[in-house]
């Protein structure tokens, strides 16, 4: 089965915030940052359930997956869930970052 993946306003614009901090450090590996990180969510048009649930799921009581995308101190979460053939990016946050909370 493929899935149609989409993505929310606040994961459209945490990507654009990351990609602008990475730019202002190295223009050539932000571009290169954004073509792994929209070529590892496009993965999540196969599969995607096999992705464990993030420690969010709990939290909100839903069913919550992440994605780990990055290397080192550059890890991102891709947070997504899947609703019937739709995988929904809800958030891409740094690794280091808090858990979401209510």
């Amino acid at each position: 089965m493929k899935y149609l993946v989409r993505y929310s306003a606040p994961a459209e614009a945490e990507a654009e915030d990351a990609y602008l901090w990475i730019h202002k450090q190295s223009p050539f590996h932000a571009a290169k940052w954004l073509a792994g990180l929209l070529e590892a969510i496009a993965s999540l048009e196969s599969n995607p359930e096999s992705y464990p649930l993030a420690p969010e799921a709990d939290t909100f009581n839903r069913a919550i997956r992440q994605l780990l995308y990055g290397k080192r101190r550059g890890i991102y979460r891709i947070l997504f869930e899947i609703e019937g053939d739709v995988v929904k990016v809800l958030h891409i946050r740094h690794g280091a970052r808090r858990f979401l909370e209510p």
